[in-house]
């Protein structure tokens, strides 16, 4: 089933490459709540403001629990066809669709409106400096209307019934497009065509995520990371904070106010790349936190990774030392992103 699939093509100059690329590199399922309660569920379970969406709009956010903790990062997409539209990560597909057909039940159970559908798509992304310049050549739509975190239905390449949407993962403009799955290598052949659209595999994903900033789950983030410490407190919607309405309000909203022990960084060191689990240390010597995602820098030629460090430490500049291959190296906390996202918006 290509639902869990994903193509990612990429299109610029980041990697070094020519300007699109196309991979299996983005692993996601996705979902349409409908109903007039489909708010309504969205916000039971998630931390941002879904209310608050434009027709065609979306946001990323984040299923938590009670603890605060992190079940999953999600966008969900308020569409014009009245029906929210979410992805989120197929690895956790299986507590996500329980937890919202749980929601769903207990929902109906109270006379709510509310449905769910899964959608077995595919999902290609196409992403770079020009990835709109290849896709317009696919579509009549104008894609200079289209900008950062909004979507719209349309025709891709003779593939009908496409939503393409204004995201991706890796800090560039791009688009990410949910195909039918019985035209998903039709789509991808057509995409690859255009010569300057390569194939680009995970590692190549990840190098720009991080790059960019952007948590990979289960690594930078999970059911023991609060949003806050994860520093994504900005994906709490501030009526939502407010209301403390969601899942784990009671300890993430006194987050906010600093009250949180430990909080993920960026670094920068020369020498050995930083890799995940390594330790990180102060200058004296001490253990005091882990890298959980690290790698070279393809733009800066340097090495760069994110890891948790108590809060005294999460100041840009400060020193550290991160343990890599049973030898110490220094490193310094750094502002994330490491190199500046150039997402699409209006001007």
């Amino acid at each position: 089933m290509w639902r869990a699939g994903s193509m990612v093509a990429w299109v610029g100059s980041r990697l070094q490459a020519p300007p699109s690329t196309l991979s299996r590199s983005l692993i996601c399922a996705q979902t349409k709540i409908f109903g007039c309660d489909r708010v309504k569920l969205m916000e039971s379970l998630v931390v941002g403001d879904i209310a608050e969406l434009r027709p065609n709009q979306g946001t990323l956010s984040l299923f938590t629990n009670e603890a605060g903790g992190i079940i999953d990062d999600l966008i969900v997409i308020n569409t014009s066809e009245e029906h929210l539209y979410v992805v989120s990560n197929a690895g956790c597909w299986d507590k996500d669709l329980a937890l919202m057909q749980d929601k769903v039940k207990e929902l109906q159970n109270t006379g709510s409106d509310v449905g769910l559908e899964v959608v077995d798509n595919a999902l290609l992304a196409l992403q770079g400096p020009t990835a709109a310049q290849v896709l317009q050549a696919g579509v009549t739509d104008d894609l200079r209307k289209l900008p950062f975190m909004t979507s719209a239905v349309m025709e891709v390449f003779g593939v009908s019934s496409c939503r393409v949407t204004r995201c991706g993962y890796t800090g560039e403009d791009g688009v990410e497009i949910s195909v039918p799955a019985a035209e998903a290598v039709h789509l991808a052949m057509a995409l690859l065509e255009n010569p300057e659209v390569k194939l680009a595999g995970l590692a190549a994903r990840d190098s720009l995520r991080l790059e960019a900033g952007l948590c990979l789950y289960g690594n930078d983030i999970d059911e023991h990371t609060t949003p806050v410490e994860g520093s994504l407190s900005w994906t709490l919607g501030k009526r939502r904070r407010a209301a403390m309405d969601f899942p784990g309000a009671e300890v993430i909203v006194p987050q906010l106010k600093g009250k949180v022990q430990r909080r993920r960084v960026g670094l920068m060191c020369e020498g050995p790349p930083m890799r995940a689990h390594s330790p990180i240390l102060s200058t004296e010597g001490a253990m005091i936190g882990t890298v959980t995602s690290g790698c070279p820098s393809p733009s800066l030629k340097k090495n760069v990774a994110m890891g948790y460090v108590p809060s005294q430490y999460s100041r840009p500049g400060t020193l550290v030392l991160v343990e890599v291959r049973r030898k110490q190296q220094a490193a310094v906390v750094s502002k994330m992103p490491f190199v500046r996202t150039s997402y699409y918006t209006l001007k």
